[in-house]
């Protein structure tokens, strides 16, 4: 189990040290076992705990005015049912006494599970914790009842780390409350919290001391608090010289950690059976010794964010094309930088699944407008969007590259031009096209359209696609119409732009056509336009080197902050609910950032960039999350990042996608070939190209 500790609770505990220390303060503990966090807790922070497996018998064996903790062995099934006689002794002998999943006599409440509801604080607690406070306790299982005046409750509520809109609009139901003076009262487990996972980490540690010393009559304060899931380095802890090789190392063990190459045996009985129609393609985490595949039938997406009350994630059954290209340059990178030819392989197997899965029909007929085109997902293969088309291609361009192999050189060139058969005049496709539609259009429709498009999210990867194409045959065409809508974006920088989950996003998306265009035309404006978007990017990126998520003008925001409470967890949403909040996004921000600045440091050789290049690498190794109890997320990089409380807290109002999703391409596959890549101190551009 980890430990976690940050400068601010250090200086809780010098303050502690000074008001005394936990040795000897006597804890009775009932229905626990040996795994139980707390009690382990206690133990290891000198306490004095006395143990019965029975409730009641502890409540007995209780000298008068002791503290009593009864622990929800039971847990998620049966409650702790106390009866008229444990009442009455606690009474009588003026126990304090918490329990847990505990239900009072003549109660039989209706347990349920939380879906999208977190914790709110209601009544301070402790020196910290203020009344609209937020903590989680995930999806874990709660009785239903009624109490007054009580100190967190469950809820569905906006905002960060505040309920910024309240209660009065949102049904919410007791978590913890006071029975009487003698009586604490929990409608769930609280006691396996590094287990189970709960978040944030420093406020259940708030939470933990204040009701402990209420129970003890005594102040309590805890040096350490456990993890089971924690960042590999602390924000202020040197690195060794290795920590970037060895974060790609972890990075690639982490595919076979959660077991995300689909293998034949699991195929049928996991995949098919969660992946449904695509919509909600969500299910249990695979089994620990399920096998490994070896890329010929794809990878997984990765993690949704919801974790279950057992402390173990859902994951998400999808095959996406831009997953298997993106995984397939992970797996060759990391392969050359750690000379491991499994990993080659893998790579090679996830480039042929690709184009096979994903160019078959009429993306395979010669005929069709949409030869040539890679299908969005296998439920979904009549969907088609360019920035995906894009990372797929680039993921198996420097696959190729690495493997020396022209086995895939013509179908790379087939889609880059499906592309650009479908790129209106401007240079703008628009963010989603489809099969029905572009065969029922022609490509005379899509080539004349006047569209213009300012939305860096959607568009700028695929010139960037056809910038590396125009350097590669020499083809104006490609060179021409990708300045043409790279121009037009920066005309409309900054009021103009559209944006997707924020603003931040769409300027790290564009940072990677910009030091294309200017390796291919060097020009004082070109390095003025890349100039541009990256002070921006640099007026957010904080000491540690994260670069803080910005909300832009709501009016341009296809996924903005919630307006009312009932928005929380409905659809795609920001990390932060408004700016300021310290918070990375690894989803869209960090690591397409980070990839495209060692880019622009490498086109341009300027300093400043490969400064804010090399601070982001620097801190995305500190990040990736380690856990010897939870293997499926060891190494991986989760969506969201605290870098002020140095944990993995957001807003959760994306739905799938929150804090803690995971995500094979998108996330993890741009992070570990972008480390890789600085390790050996290139580029893509020079990898691929050899210029």
């Amino acid at each position: 189990m980890r430990v976690f500790q940050t400068a601010v609770l250090a200086v809780v505990w010098l303050i502690a040290i000074s008001c005394g220390n936990n040795y000897g303060k006597v804890i009775y503990v009932g229905g626990s076992d040996e795994s139980n966090d707390l009690v382990k807790l206690l133990k290891e922070d000198h306490f004095k705990v006395k143990e019965n497996a029975s409730a009641t018998a502890v409540i007995d064996m209780a000298k008068p005015g002791s503290a009593v903790i009864l622990v929800a062995g039971g847990y998620p099934d049966t409650p702790l049912a106390l009866t008229e006689k444990d009442l009455a002794t606690i009474k009588e002998k003026g126990l304090k006494v918490f329990a847990e999943f505990a239900t009072l006599p003549g109660q039989n409440p209706e347990i349920k599970e939380i879906n999208v509801e977190r914790v709110v604080v209601t009544k301070e607690i402790g020196e910290k914790l203020k009344p609209m406070d937020l903590l989680s306790i995930n999806r874990a299982a709660y009785l239903e009842t009624d109490a007054t005046d009580p100190f967190l409750v469950i809820a569905r509520v906006a905002g960060f780390d505040t309920a910024v809109y309240g209660l009065e609009d949102t049904p919410n139901s007791p978590l913890v409350f006071k029975q009487n003076d003698n009586l604490w009262i929990s409608t769930s487990k609280l006691s396996d919290f590094a287990k189970l996972r709960f978040m944030p980490e420093s406020n259940w540690k708030t939470f933990w001391e204040a009701l402990l010393s209420d129970l003890t009559g005594k102040k309590v304060s805890f040096k350490e608090w456990p993890t089971t899931v924690a960042p590999a380095y602390s924000e202020k802890e040197t690195l060794p010289k290795t920590a970037r090789k060895e974060a790609v190392a972890k990075g690639l063990e982490w595919f076979f950690n959660g077991h995300f190459l689909i293998h034949p045996d699991w195929k049928e009985s996991w995949l098919m059976k969660y992946i449904g129609d695509g919509t909600m393609p969500v299910g249990p985490e695979l089994p620990e010794d399920a096998p490994d595949g070896d890329g010929s039938l794809g990878v997984l997406e990765g993690h949704c964010s919801a974790i279950y009350k057992d402390g173990r994630q859902a994951y998400r059954y999808w095959i996406r094309d831009d997953v298997q290209g993106e995984s397939a340059m992970a797996f060759a990178v990391a392969g050359e930088l750690l000379d491991n030819k499994e990993y080659k392989t893998i790579a090679e197997n996830l480039s042929d699944y690709s184009f096979q899965e994903f160019r078959d029909g009429p993306r395979n007929d010669p005929s069709s407008p949409t030869y040539g085109l890679l299908g969005w997902a296998y439920t979904h293969k009549w969907v088609y969007y360019g920035d995906d088309n894009a990372r797929s291609l680039l993921g198996t361009i420097m696959t190729s590259k690495i493997l020396g192999t022209d086995k895939w050189d013509q179908k790379i060139a087939e889609a880059i031009d499906a592309n650009f058969n479908t790129t209106g005049k401007n240079g703008f496709r628009g963010g989603r096209l489809h099969e029905q539609d572009i065969q029922k259009n022609g490509l005379e429709y899509y080539q004349n359209r006047d569209l213009i498009n300012p939305h860096p999210h959607y568009e700028s990867w695929i010139w960037a696609c056809y910038l590396w194409q125009y350097a590669n045959t020499g083809d104006r065409k490609y060179l021409d119409l990708s300045e043409k809508a790279i121009s037009l974006t920066m005309a409309a920088y900054p009021d103009g732009w559209s944006w997707t989950n924020g603003i931040q996003q769409e300027r790290a998306r564009m940072v990677l056509p910009l030091a294309w265009l200017y390796r291919v035309s060097p020009t004082e404006e070109h390095k003025k336009w890349i100039d541009t978007i990256v002070a921006d990017l640099a007026k957010n990126q904080v000491e540690c080197g994260a670069i803080r998520e910005e909300l832009g003008d709501p009016s341009k925001g296809n996924y903005g902050a919630e307006k009312r409470n009932s928005d929380y967890g409905n659809g795609e949403a920001p990390l932060i609910f408004r700016n300021g909040d310290p918070v990375a996004d690894m989803l869209y921000t960090s690591n397409f950032a980070v990839f495209a600045l060692n880019e622009a440091a490498c086109a341009t050789g300027d300093p400043q960039i490969r400064q804010m290049a090399d601070s982001l690498g620097e801190f995305l190794v500190r990040i990736q999350a380690r856990s010897e109890e939870h293997k499926s997320v060891d190494g991986a990089w989760f969506r969201a990042f605290n870098y002020r409380d140095w944990d993995y807290w957001a807003s959760n109002a994306d739905a799938g996608w929150g804090a803690q999703s995971t995500l094979t391409g998108w996330i993890q596959s741009w992070i570990i070939t972008t480390l890789a890549l600085m390790e050996k101190s290139t580029s893509y551009w020079d990898v691929t190209l050899g210029k």
